[in-house]
Formats: structure tokens, C-alpha cells, sequence
């Protein structure tokens, strides 16, 4: 993926601002949410709902969580009467591993690809906005990450993808989080600072980078925000084009 490491308008802006803004730029356009359901997911989300109470959060819906992440997932949902979108692979766990065993184990990157990135890049194609939780400190490779860019999706389509907490550090999203009373997944009490799948996600080692534990330290990413070229954009900017003829809505 290719980002932008300059200086953006909207580096100087809070989340709040920046969310609200980006909406009123853009009024009635479709926009969504990735929510994996952690803590910078669920502070995005509940700034979102202020505006867009029935905003779609999709939820990539691999078969391999948490039973934990579930509960939440399911908790959060009816508490925040949230317009979840379970975002489904083309197979279910038992027809993927009857073809390929437990890729999860054998090759990990296959596996994210079959049952996170193709599924993702499908779902966001109505959309016209992106907000995501991601954040700077969260690993090396999102370092350079802008709280606004343009993405191209693989099939040739664009859609602003806006990170409103991208410079914040962990001080400030704990902080944030709990001013807010947002519950967080128990996960994290249990010493968890990165979660994804049962299967590839552990407890990193202390002082480790907080997504070590992803993929028994193979790669740190697993392809949903890489598998789009990215670039930098200016709040305000105009809509991102679209390809009449590719089935995408106008």
C-alpha cells in the first residue's frame, strides 16, 4: 500500500470535528464502518452514531473469533441497536478446511485473504466513505498513515477512507473510551492488545509491538488494509470517481 506521510488538514482536528465534517462535506452519501470490535472500533462507532445512528458496521465474519468477541459483538449490537453487516466468505470453516485443511496454520495470508480481504473488498463497493479505527502507533506498518485517503479498491473503484484516531496514542484512546463509558471486549483484561481470530491471534510478549501476537509474529497485517492503493486527500475533497461501468451506484 501506498500512503501518505504529509502533512494533512485534518491532522490538527479531533475526531469529533473530523467525523462530523467529513459527513456534512458529503451529505447522503454512503458511508459504513470496519468494526472488529475493539476499543478504537466501538470510540469510532459511538462518534459515528451521533450522526448516522444507523450507519453500516461491517463485521468481518470469519468463523474463527473469539466466543468472546461474539458475545460482544452481539451484546454491543442490541445495546447500541447497531445496523450490523455480517460481511461472509464464500465458504464456511468446515467447506474451507475440507478443501485446504487449517490454513490458518499452513499459510495464514491465504487464509486472511479467502475469508477477510475478498469478502471486504465486495461489501465496500456501494460505499463512498470508509471509517476505520486504525491508528499510527498500532504497528510499523501503518506509520505512515493519513486520517484522510483515497483508496482504490481492486476492482478500479474509489472511496475516501477516513481514520479519525490515526494520531492518537494509547493513552488518549483509553482515555477517550472510558470519558465515553464505553465497555471494552474483556479480551483486553485478559492481556490481549491486538484481536483478531482465535486461532492466529496470542498475547504479546511485554514491551512487544501490541499486534506481536497476530499470526505467531509472521506478518503484522492481514491484508484488508493493504489490498488497496492509497492516497492522500484534503478534507473537503471532491467524491472519489467511480466507474460508470463497473455496477457500482452513482
Amino acid at each position: 500500500m501506498t500512503t501518505n506521510s504529509h502533512g494533512n488538514a485534518m491532522d490538527a482536528t479531533s475526531p469529533e470535528q473530523i467525523i462530523a465534517a467529513v459527513l456534512a462535506a458529503h451529505p447522503g452519501e454512503p458511508a459504513c464502518l470496519t468494526c472488529s470490535f475493539q476499543i478504537e472500533d466501538m470510540l469510532v462507532l459511538d462518534l459515528l452514531r451521533a450522526h448516522q445512528p444507523g450507519i453500516p458496521v461491517l463485521f468481518l465474519e470469519t468463523g474463527y473469533h473469539f466466543p468472546e468477541t461474539y458475545a460482544y459483538r452481539d451484546r454491543m449490537t442490541a445495546l447500541w441497536h447497531l445496523n450490523l453487516v455480517n460481511v461472509m466468505p464464500d465458504y464456511t470453516v468446515a467447506e474451507q478446511e475440507a478443501e485446504h485443511g487449517r490454513l490458518y496454520r499452513t499459510d495464514s495470508k491465504r487464509c486472511c485473504q479467502l475469508r477477510k480481504v475478498d469478502p471486504l473488498m465486495r461489501a465496500l463497493r456501494p460505499y463512498r466513505t470508509w471509517f476505520t479505527g486504525l491508528r499510527r502507533v498500532q504497528s510499523p506498518s501503518r506509520r505512515n498513515l493519513a486520517v484522510s485517503e483515497i483508496h482504490v479498491l481492486p476492482t478500479g473503484e474509489s472511496l475516501r477512507k477516513i481514520s479519525p484516531l490515526a494520531l492518537w496514542d494509547d493513552k488518549e484512546l483509553w482515555r477517550a473510551a472510558h470519558a465515553r463509558g464505553i465497555e471494552a471486549l474483556p479480551l483486553y483484561a485478559q492481556g490481549y492488545t491486538s484481536i483478531g481470530c482465535a486461532p492466529c491471534t496470542a498475547i504479546p510478549a511485554a514491551g512487544a509491538d501490541p499486534r506481536s501476537g497476530r499470526w505467531g509474529g509472521d506478518h503484522l497485517e492481514c491484508g484488508i488494509h493493504t489490498a488497496t492503493v492509497a492516497r492522500g486527500s484534503e478534507l473537503g475533497a471532491a467524491s472519489p470517481p467511480r466507474d460508470p461501468g463497473n455496477g457500482a451506484p452513482e
